[in-house]
């Protein structure tokens, strides 16, 4: 068990990365919203953090083609085994933090994003500063965060679970995450020597088949810091209550549930580009 406010990466199983995979596709739609913008090329070297399963590293594979280059990192090793799957002639994933990108070259890569992950890092300071430095000058960073002032529905409806469940003081303890206002994400790139930061807070409709899709989603992708200060009764008593709040967003077509996340983009200045 985690201390509250920290994020574990101890608490990962194997059964925990299959079902990422297995409901990963909802996050890798959100992370094409991330692509368009850093512009790719055939030929580009492409740095992803917090590659998971590999999902959406394989698509940007094919963009930047086989004289382009894509490596996929992640901490969690179960991730990593299924990503690992994916690897083709310019596709590779390892085991790798985003604090410490040490073992890439300065200036190794044309653009680096991080897919719902920023939120999940602690030293959010050091890692910009890593990106910024095995960036290529003018490279492009992109990432998307969850804002504090704007909460996913399903972050909502799960504190409500809590509270009705008799807990209201420990709703602290159930899906930490580590998230960043525009202010200070704005300030943290620009002391990572960013420029051109631009950001938007964009709401994304996600459809569950039903309740247990949704806590699925909700455990895999918080790997094992979802509801794990709470005992099983407790958690019992919480899905149960957690599922009937649910109901309320219910259509014709399963449940929808609102996602937001804010995008943001900058670059590495370019000291031989007039401007820079």
């Amino acid at each position: 068990m985690s201390d509250l406010g920290v994020i574990s990466l101890e608490q990962d199983t194997p059964e925990l990365a299959r079902s990422y995979e297995q409901a990963g596709i909802l996050q890798f739609h959100h992370g094409k919203f991330l692509i368009g913008p850093l512009a790719l090329k055939a030929g580009d070297r492409v740095l992803d953090v917090g590659a998971g399963t590999g999902r959406l590293a394989e698509f940007v594979a094919g963009l930047v083609g086989p004289e382009g280059h894509v490596v996929g990192i992640d901490p969690l090793e179960n991730r990593i085994a299924i990503a690992q799957l994916r690897q083709s002639d310019n596709l590779r994933f390892s085991v790798g933090r985003a604090e410490d990108l040490s073992h890439f070259e300065t200036g190794e890569f044309d653009a680096v994003y991080l897919n719902s992950v920023f939120h999940w890092i602690e030293d959010k300071r050091r890692t910009l500063q890593e990106v910024h430095r095995v960036l290529k000058p003018g490279g492009r960073l992109g990432l998307n965060i969850q804002d504090p002032s704007k909460p996913h529905q399903t972050r909502i409806l799960l504190g409500e679970a809590i509270v009705q469940a008799g807990f209201a003081d420990r709703g602290g303890e159930a899906h930490r995450v580590l998230g960043t206002d525009e202010d200070e994400l704005r300030i943290l790139f620009a002391d990572a020597g960013l420029i051109e930061y631009r950001s938007n807070l964009r709401s994304l409709s996600d459809l569950y088949e039903d309740t247990d899709a949704v806590l699925k989603w909700s455990e895999a992708s918080a790997f094992g810091n979802f509801l794990d200060r709470f005992s099983q009764s407790e958690r019992d008593r919480i899905r149960v209550i957690f599922a009937d709040l649910l109901e309320a967003k219910r259509v014709p077509e399963g449940l929808r549930l609102e996602r937001y996340l804010r995008f943001a983009f900058a670059r590495k200045p370019d000291p031989s580009s007039t401007g820079s």
